[in-house]
């Protein structure tokens, strides 16, 4: 079974992509030793930018093996693409100089707090996540998915992660805290963005 190694040590971000993964035949596992590792710092003005270094950055530390890092957050339209890269560390006085991540609760409540009077169908907002992908320190690819939806005023749901109780998808009316991992791969930024990374890696000729 081929193999991909995932440079988080978020629980939930490993289950999701084992969930998108298991229909593929792949098997996903954490980087060895992950947390042990010096942590790449996720200065990037971008999605994209924070993806490349970290995959790149990690996979220096297992020779030979494809890791796959992500960059992932919320973009609210009302509050002009904010959380977007901040998203993990919102309630930070200031989270661009933060350095460590603040609780999902917190963050979700921030993003209330700066929603309160605006009305609903005005709270449209996306899910974005970049996969990079990287062997030896070298970037191979980098995949971008997107999931589009509405932020509701109060949270919804047990399942998930982040902001998952706010992220009402409209398609399926409900959010992505009332979906199991195998249904959320189905709809979210997450899940897009690792089909067409496993799409790209069974092509890939076999070591």
């Amino acid at each position: 079974m081929r193999r991909i190694l995932i440079a988080t040590t978020n629980p939930g971000k490993l289950r999701d992509f084992a969930g998108a993964a298991a229909r593929h035949g792949v098997e996903v596992a954490g980087v060895p030793d992950f947390s042990s590792l010096p942590a790449v710092v996720e200065d990037g003005l971008t999605f994209e930018a924070n993806a490349r270094k970290k995959a790149e950055g990690y996979s220096r530390y297992t020779r030979g093996e494809i890791v796959v890092a992500d960059d992932s957050g919320l973009e609210v339209d009302a509050l002009h693409g904010a959380p977007g890269v901040h998203s993990a560390r919102y309630a930070a006085a200031e989270p661009e100089r933060a350095d460590a991540n603040t609780d999902d609760e917190a963050n979700n409540a921030r993003v209330l707090r700066e929603l309160k009077h605006v009305p609903l169908e005005k709270r449209t907002g996306r899910f974005v996540c970049v996969l990079g992908a990287a062997r030896d320190g070298e970037l191979l690819a980098t995949f971008r998915g997107e999931a589009e939806g509405i932020i509701l005023g109060a949270p919804r749901g047990t399942n998930g992660f982040g902001y998952d109780p706010l992220f009402y998808f409209p398609q399926i009316h409900k959010t992505f805290a009332e979906l199991s991992a195998e249904e959320k791969s189905q709809y979210s930024h997450r899940g897009s963005a690792f089909r067409q990374l496993l799409e790209w890696h069974v092509r890939l000729p076999e070591n």
